[in-house]
């Protein structure tokens, strides 16, 4: 066991353990929620201690033999957290341990962070956990820096990249919804307007809205980066860079946008960025408005493979899974499904950061960790959805043609082709009579000898393209 100190007393902690007492105190003033840091925030984070501490180097501010090996430290946390990001090792969660819903703007996983990179450079300088005499959690690996800055920009870094990541998400999507709409481009079918018949679409044109929408989401997300692009590091506490030396403030960000190979530049007014981050309320609604696509084409994806003998059934969704424990043979669109309720989830998520960003006070906003924790969560439900629903759903989408030949001339949708031919009132006249008589519109036009057969066919195929024999 080794003993730290703070300024409400000791604690005993065990030896292995890389964090320190003020990790220790945010383990036990908050209740788990059982979720985790972003790893992409803590890379970030750990990227922003990289970029200070070798600023603070360059500047004379931090000495050598502790300058090496709090870089080899970050180096070898980085590529740590980097195994999770990929998903094939936690370990860096026995060291970032704080929940991600805690009070104090952050400033817990700041300390968690700064406690680990001390105890790990420690360590390789071959002395033991703790020792901070060599090493100091804030004196040296915080130098220049307050969670006030390092926090907000790491959050930005973090954002920009899994920004990026979910806008090949949304391309990936797209281009599969191309596909689907050259492959169905033949597929003459029946539009519903208030899900009432409405005229004859082809189902390829119905995946080309689909495809243009998610084009639209793609970009405005390519475009939102730039929103996040400008950082408030070097402003330390309330964005006057108080304890930071000048030359650290005016090269830091430099150093930081070398170190992630993003474009980012520090902020002109520095208290600004510090107070206001209203720039996470307008990315995330960019977010959120992909979200409202997804809902609305996998429910529009619902309804047209509803049935499918007893509804619509005009097209066929990929089997995954039995839908029922009392129904045999049953199969529900699990994958739409599933999608709809993430995208729902984001949207809640937009609430909460809208509410949580607005409640800022003064010259910080203290629920910085929640808003960052559900933005950064909101990217990667989005992302891991998308692929999902593209891979797994829209790939193996057929068409039913049968039946949407069926449903076509078994409604009234041709009736608005004839309407030049023989005016509105008349053609509204045969189609009330039609459906008084529950006969088809077509089969009640050749019934009553109201049009010739062969002229009709050849309006039909010169409108839309479809036999009606």
């Amino acid at each position: 066991m080794r003993t730290e100190n703070d300024i409400f007393g000791s604690v005993q902690l065990l030896d292995k353990l890389l964090y320190g007492i003020h990790t220790y105190r945010a383990i036990h003033n908050f209740p788990s929620s059982g979720e985790r840091i972003n790893p992409h925030l803590i890379k970030a984070y750990l990227q922003v201690k990289l970029a200070a501490a070798e600023t603070n180097y360059k500047v004379g501010l931090l000495q050598l033999n502790k300058y090496k090996f709090i870089v080899e430290a970050i180096d070898r946390l980085i590529d740590e957290t980097n195994d999770a990001i990929e998903g094939k090792s936690l370990l860096i969660y026995d060291k970032i341990v704080v929940d991600p819903y805690q009070g104090g703007a952050g400033t817990s996983l700041n300390m968690n962070i700064n406690e680990v990179i001390a105890n790990t450079a420690i360590a390789l300088s071959g002395r033991n956990y703790g020792e901070y005499y060599f090493i100091h959690p804030i004196d040296d690996v915080n130098l220049s820096q307050s969670t006030n800055d390092t926090f907000p920009t790491a959050f930005k870094i973090a954002s920009i990249n899994l920004l990026r990541e979910l806008t090949d998400a949304f391309a990936f999507l797209q281009i599969e919804l191309q596909k689907k709409e050259k492959e169905f481009s033949g597929v003459i079918k029946l539009a519903r307007t208030q899900l009432q018949d409405a005229v004859p679409i082809s189902l390829g044109q119905e995946f080309g809205a689909f495809a243009q929408a998610i084009a639209r989401d793609r970009w405005r997300l390519y475009n939102g980066e730039e929103r996040l692009r400008s950082v408030n590091l070097g402003g330390t506490a309330v964005g006057n860079s108080i304890n930071a030396h000048r030359d650290y403030v005016l090269n830091v960000c430099s150093e930081l946008k070398k170190i992630t190979g993003l474009p980012i530049a520090k902020s002109e007014d520095l208290i600004d960025s510090t107070q206001n981050i209203d720039v996470f309320v307008e990315a995330h609604g960019l977010v959120k408005a992909g979200a409202t696509s997804l809902i609305k084409i996998c429910n529009d994806l619902r309804l047209l493979s509803s049935g499918p003998l007893g509804g619509i059934g005009e097209i066929i969704l990929p089997e995954m899974q039995a839908g029922s424990s009392i129904m045999p043979g049953k199969v529900n669109p699990v994958i739409l499904e599933n999608t709809i309720q993430i995208a729902e989830l984001v949207k809640g998520h937009d609430i909460v950061i809208t509410n949580l960003v607005g409640s800022g006070n003064l010259e910080l906003n203290a629920f910085l960790p929640a808003i960052s924790h559900l933005f950064l969560k909101s990217l990667t439900l989005m992302k891991v959805a998308l692929y999902n629903l593209t891979e797994k759903c829209i790939k193996g989408i057929k068409a039913n043609k049968v039946r949407c030949r069926e449903n076509l001339l078994r409604s009234s949708a041709l009736a608005a082709i004839l309407v030049n031919e023989f005016g509105y009132d008349k053609i509204s006249e045969w189609v009330k009579e039609a459906y008084k008589n529950n006969v088809a519109f077509i089969s009640f036009l050749k019934e009553k000898n109201l049009i010739d057969e062969q002229k009709l066919s050849e309006i039909i195929n010169r409108e839309i393209g479809v036999n009606i024999e």
